[in-house]
């Protein structure tokens, strides 16, 4: 059977299987602790952190469920040109069906279009296949923290320049 892949914007009614999602993830990595995305207010209601103009957050349907999601806001306490690639996470049964490129690159083109010059992200080293997927589509690792992202426990650092 061939899977159906939707990408769509987040509703309303997405917020509890995100948070879910999200939450799953960084337990399975053992990333369940202060200063991640784990603890984050906004996972309360996603829909309403994402919506302004500067922001979209996209989530990816596998045959009809709910498997994952990406966003794009602006980088808390920073250039106000450089957006921030937040909670990118996909259930295993999504993984290797090329749905993370897919919300990636639908997220900076976004990015693009709103604008930003930079795109900055964190994340863990152990999680190695968001990593390789960052590298191969552009991020390059920094070694200082930007912004104001609330994440001091996440220890990989990345930005994208967008205008190349």
């Amino acid at each position: 059977m061939e899977n159906s892949i939707v990408i769509r914007t987040i509703q309303l009614a997405d917020n509890e299987e995100i948070k879910n999602i999200i939450q799953d993830t960084l337990l399975e990595y053992n990333c369940a602790i202060p200063g991640t995305a784990f603890y984050d207010k906004s996972l309360q209601n996603l829909f309403a952190a994402y919506q302004n103009n500067k922001s979209v957050y996209y989530v990816a349907l596998l045959n009809g469920r709910i498997v994952g999601g990406c966003g794009i806001s602006p980088l808390e306490n920073a250039n106000p040109n450089i957006c921030e690639l937040q909670k990118m996470y996909i259930k295993p049964i999504g993984r290797g069906k090329k749905i993370g490129k897919t919300l990636l690159l639908k997220c900076l083109d976004f990015a693009k279009k709103t604008d930003y010059s930079y795109c900055y992200l964190e994340s863990f080293p152990h999680m190695n296949s968001a990593i390789t997927l960052y590298k191969k589509n552009g991020f390059k690792p920094i070694e200082t923290a930007l912004g104001n992202t609330g994440h001091i426990a996440c220890d990989v650092r990345m930005l994208l320049n967008l205008s190349q």
